[in-house]
């Protein structure tokens, strides 16, 4: 990627994530605030399971710089319209890509349950737990 060159994230298909995810009860915890910006560091964790880190992208924030490219950011409008949630990676590490330019509560949770839905996991099995504040 050169200078000024907005990052294109590689689509992941949520099946070729770890089953467990569809099996377990699973939750994604929050390493920072929803304050903390654009992206919110995350872990999807189950017991007795290695945990999967999962970042949230808000895909429209754009200053100073643009923080996903323009298909990135189409394809994960086109998704959430439809009811799903986009599943991208970046260097192996996972991340939801949501419509918005900063992550609110309720897009962090319906993300969640978007992804939980991906997987095949059972209703309810899912959970999320914010932290208060901001910083990194």
């Amino acid at each position: 990627m050169s200078a000024g060159t907005p990052p294109s994230y590689d689509e992941v298909d949520p099946f070729d994530l770890p089953e467990w995810l569809g099996e377990c009860e699973v939750t994604r915890e929050a390493d920072h605030g929803l304050t903390s910006g654009h992206r919110v560091a995350g872990t999807l964790t189950a017991p007795g399971r290695e945990p999967v880190p999962c970042d949230l992208l808000a895909v429209d924030d754009a200053y100073p710089s643009p923080v996903a490219a323009d298909p990135v950011r189409v394809r994960a409008h086109q998704l959430w319209r439809h009811g799903e949630v986009l599943v991208v990676s970046e260097a192996g590490h996972l991340l939801l890509a949501v419509p918005g330019s900063r992550l609110e509560t309720e897009t962090v949770i319906e993300a969640v349950g978007r992804l939980a839905r991906a997987v095949g996991a059972r209703p309810g099995t899912y959970a999320v737990r914010l932290r208060v504040g901001g910083g990194h």
